[in-house]
């Protein structure tokens, strides 16, 4: 017996950036909101940075250059946090110059 499943990928649309999360829109008609809070890097970003984005790999994903931040849209719709290591999110933070105010 053999099972065939037809996996469809799901790509944003649309980011909106509200003043602690993030709004996404997929192409299949779903809406999902994040709070930056599972995101370090948009975190501690500034509004503008967080504003600065663009969708990667026709909408499988997003990219934010001045926070150096990729999240997939499979990522986003599963609602988990960062994957990124506190090692990592260290270094980054220590080599930022804009020092946001919260």
């Amino acid at each position: 017996m053999t099972i065939s499943t037809l996996d469809k990928i799901v790509r944003i649309e649309r980011i909106r950036v509200l003043k602690d999360a993030l709004v996404v829109d997929f192409d299949d008609g779903q809406s999902v909101s994040r709070p930056f809070v599972l995101y370090p890097r948009l975190a501690r970003g500034t509004a503008n940075e967080r504003k600065t984005y663009r969708l990667i790999a026709s909408g499988e994903g997003v990219h934010w250059p001045l926070l150096d931040e990729d999240l997939s849209a499979e990522g986003l719709l599963a609602g988990g946090p960062s994957m990124e290591g506190e090692p990592s999110f260290r270094r980054w933070l220590k080599a930022r110059k804009v020092k946001p105010a919260h």
